[in-house]
């Protein structure tokens, strides 16, 4: 009886403690999505008290809508880049960093990769701003380089690759740190029956590293994934979403209007079809990876 009470208050106590949690959790995330699909059936301008219920008319719209669609199709674009660009380069970094290197080395090489990931994506999209507008095109002229002398973020067709570039730069430093982590979970004893065998580093990564970091990358898609889909900052500061409105990504697309042409109803409307969207295909890649996981005891 004694065990059965004290079982009883270790539960009622872990209860209390994360109450407080629960409550934060539904009222600042569950009752704002929630609130904001209802208002997504509606035309309310977000300020005003009256509003009408206008059912799919919002998610009819965003499909006849060439500004939506451009928007849509714009930060698909950027996150398969980011997601492929990230991922290939982390993997290459995590190799590297994981061999037999120094150790001072390898302190000193996780420091300059993971420093991008302490400053805010605002800050880092004002410093490479100046860069593409200021240093790049006089590094151009100087060295007499016709593809540098210009501003990439003046043209339509360059725009989205030094975006791109910007948010590779940053993004790699997390997703460094997952797979680094990943490698060295791995058995040594796997690797030295591989070289007993014969096998050699090309294959020795594809049977063996690779299949064993497949938990890891599954986290560093998703995360890439939603942060490359939901882009805000880097655009706001790089571009505002020019030139000519070539780079404004859904978020911004949601932001302005919303904010600047008052359609709250029809943003939010844009704002659930951006979370089915990430939803649908995190789960499908987490679906596709789970076959190829090796199961570690």
């Amino acid at each position: 009886m004694n065990k059965n009470k004290l079982g009883n208050k270790e539960k009622l106590s872990f209860q209390i403690l994360t109450l407080p949690a629960v409550v934060l959790f539904l009222v600042f995330f569950i009752y704002p999505v929630l609130n904001g699909i209802y208002y997504s059936f509606t035309d309310w301008n977000g300020i005003g008290q009256n509003y009408n219920f206008i059912g799919l008319q919002n998610y009819i719209n965003i499909f006849s809508d060439n500004r939506a669609l451009s928007s849509f199709e714009f930060t698909i674009k950027f996150s398969v880049l980011v997601v492929i660009f990230v991922i290939v380069i982390s993997v290459l970094l995590a190799l590297l960093l994981n061999s037999k290197l120094p150790n001072k080395l390898k302190v000193f090489f996780r420091s300059v990769y993971f420093f991008p990931a302490v400053l805010s994506l605002i800050v880092v999209g004002l410093i490479w701003n100046e860069v593409f507008y200021r240093a790049l095109p006089m590094i151009g002229s100087t060295l007499g380089i016709e593809a540098l002398s210009s501003n990439p973020l003046g043209s339509p067709s360059t725009a989205i690759y030094a975006i791109v570039f910007v948010a590779v730069w940053q993004g790699v430093a997390i997703p460094l740190v997952i797979l680094l982590a990943g490698l060295q979970s791995i058995p040594d004893d796997i690797y030295e029956a591989s070289k007993i065998d014969g096998a050699g580093p090309v294959a020795t990564f594809f049977k063996i590293t690779l299949p064993y970091l497949i938990p890891s990358l599954n986290v560093v898609f998703v995360l890439t994934l939603r942060n490359s889909l939901t882009v805000f900052d880097y655009i706001m500061s790089l571009t505002g979403g020019g030139p000519a409105r070539s780079t404004e990504s859904i978020g911004l697309l949601i932001y302005n209007q919303g904010f600047y042409d008052m359609k709250y109803g029809y943003a939010l409307a844009q704002s659930v079809l951006l979370l089915i969207l990430i939803s649908f295909i995190s789960i499908l890649q987490l679906k596709f990876s789970s076959r190829k996981e090796v199961d570690q005891v």
